[in-house]
């Protein structure tokens, strides 16, 4: 049966049914209204005699049975058999669904469209720094930002960021983590080889070991010993080839290409800025609102511009200055040409500095230095070591010149714009010679007046000797060296002239010196520094 039948059959169906089970009026009225019963009764189920509906029973109400027979309810598929009574469903039919055709397009002119350019993907994004940051948080302490006690001697609060503590002594063992774990599976196989005696390859080192990536080390003879060690305690296969850094390196290249080493130096890779662009959260998260953050920038302007990424997308407000050597501001004078400086003179003591003179600035560093680094400074050799001893004497560190750079800068009264303010100083390096500390401290003593020389003429008379020595030592100086010659200028017979050597407490005590051995020898001679 088609649908159309079916829905007729229904509704047919649906009106004999209220037709029969309607109350039914009385054989008057019926006669007079409805000509319906005056026709045979309609009888549905059984066709014997006898069994037609009735739907008053001995004066009560009694049950509807099932006029129809309940197979015949499933060819329909219309209605529903509840207790024994039927329901019926009213069907609608609609019609099928309406398209409606869009309108065309409208046509433009070539004119109209106007031309986007390409957007440029960012080098270092702040998603980046967050991800190292995860990524090295297991292989990397968390740095402690103290308060400095040299804050009240120069009118602000000093925060120091300790990256000297780590494990190398370096804060580049964040970009190099971060740069061992993100190669591949493949190349942590094969290995990595470095050449360079410096705190990247230090750092290489150490965490390629803990990465049990194998780690070749290739050095000139010239290396000392007790740095070789150092290598070799750390788990790499050390090699000495050559007698200087480029022959090692050459080397090095040499044997990455026949072995398939991966060759490691430092560069402006994003993931290695990334991985140093962390000491910027932590600072952040360390010291709350902070006005200033003061960065090394010399050989390692990577840890500048990955850092200052960081605080900037967190607090655009917040000042990042960095801080090179006077004798090799590499930044300073590429941000005056406005393009990074390829070659450059520089008489830069590679004693105190390292390797320094061999790095460069590349474009994206720069563009990120220009784009995000509010101030750049240089501060003098000395300054430098006058902050390494300030380090020694109030925060109880030994530091290099490196490290000390951003304190160096305060110390010499470069920022006076920050006075009152929250200053944070990233303390980067610690990596040096104790023969060359001993001699930093000696100069740095001579350097703020702390450590003296003169020269007296005294009489040959016994006691004069002892009378020197005895001032001294009311004047509570510490008398470090003193010399006896006698004079061999003919006018001056008699005469004895003794150099002295002494250090005192502080600077105001020098001056106090100066100001009462004066008085008591009109022939002494302050000799220069």
């Amino acid at each position: 049966m088609n649908f159309a039948a079916q829905f007729f059959y229904s509704n047919y169906l649906s009106e004999r049914l209220e037709r029969l089970f309607s109350p039914r009026p009385s054989l008057k009225d019926s006669e007079e209204n409805d000509p319906f019963w005056e026709r045979e009764e309609l009888c549905l189920g059984s066709t014997q005699s006898g069994a037609c509906f009735k739907p008053f029973s001995n004066g009560a109400a009694g049950r509807r049975p099932t006029l129809i027979e309940p197979e015949r309810l499933k060819d329909f598929g219309e209605e529903e058999l509840l207790n024994g009574d039927v329901k019926v469903h009213e069907t609608i039919v609609s019609g099928s669904p309406e398209f409606v055709l869009m309108e065309p397009p409208k046509t433009r002119r070539v004119s109209e469209f106007r031309i986007l350019p390409r957007q440029v993907p960012e080098f270092l994004r702040f998603e980046d720094i967050s991800a190292a940051a995860f990524r090295i948080q297991a292989g990397i302490q968390k740095t402690p930002c103290t308060y400095s006690r040299l804050s009240k001697q120069y009118g602000m609060e000093i925060y120091l960021k300790k990256e000297h503590l780590h494990y190398t002594g370096s804060v580049k063992e964040r970009g190099v983590l971060y740069l061992l774990a993100s190669l591949t599976q493949e190349q942590q196989r094969k290995g990595v080889i470095v050449a360079t005696d410096c705190n990247f390859s230090m750092a290489v080192a150490h965490h390629a070991v803990e990465l049990k990536i194998p780690v070749f080390v290739i050095m000139p003879s010239c290396c000392s010993s007790p740095r070789l060690r150092i290598y070799r305690d750390y788990g790499a296969m050390v090699i000495s080839y050559g007698s200087t850094g480029p022959d090692s390196q050459k080397h090095a290249r040499h044997l990455a290409t026949e072995n398939g080493y991966l060759y490691l130096e430092e560069n402006e890779s994003a993931v290695y800025i990334a991985g140093l662009g962390t000491v910027g959260m932590e600072i952040y998260e360390q010291v709350p609102k902070v006005d200033a953050v003061i960065v090394p920038a010399a050989g390692q302007y990577g840890l500048l511009t990955g850092t200052a990424a960081a605080i900037k997308h967190l607090n655009s407000k917040t000042l990042v200055i960095g801080v090179e050597p006077e004798s090799f501001p590499l930044l300073l004078q590429s941000l005056k040409t406005d393009s990074p400086v390829r070659d450059m003179h520089s008489s830069l003591n590679r004693k105190l500095y390292g390797d320094l003179v061999e790095r460069s600035l590349g474009e994206n560093t720069f563009q990120l230095a220009k784009k995000l680094v509010d101030r750049v400074i240089s501060v003098s050799e000395e300054d430098c070591l006058v902050a390494m001893l300030r380090f020694q004497e109030f925060e109880r560190s030994t530091v290099d010149t490196e490290g000390s750079m951003g304190l160096a800068a305060i110390l010499a009264g470069q920022l006076p714009e920050l006075r009152g303010k929250k200053v944070a100083v990233v303390v980067s390096s610690a990596n040096m010679d104790l023969e060359l500390v001993r001699q930093c401290v000696d100069r740095a003593l001579v350097l703020d007046d702390r450590v003296s020389k003169f020269s007296v003429q005294l009489g040959e008379w016994p006691g004069d000797m002892a009378k020197l020595l005895d001032f001294l030592s009311r004047e509570d100086v510490r008398l470090l060296d003193v010399c006896h010659r006698r004079q061999g200028d003919k006018t001056d017979l008699f005469k004895a002239k003794v150099e002295c050597v002494v250090e005192t407490r502080d600077r105001t005590q020098s001056a106090q010196l100066r100001k009462t051995l004066g008085e008591r020898y009109p022939s002494v001679c302050w000799l220069d520094r």
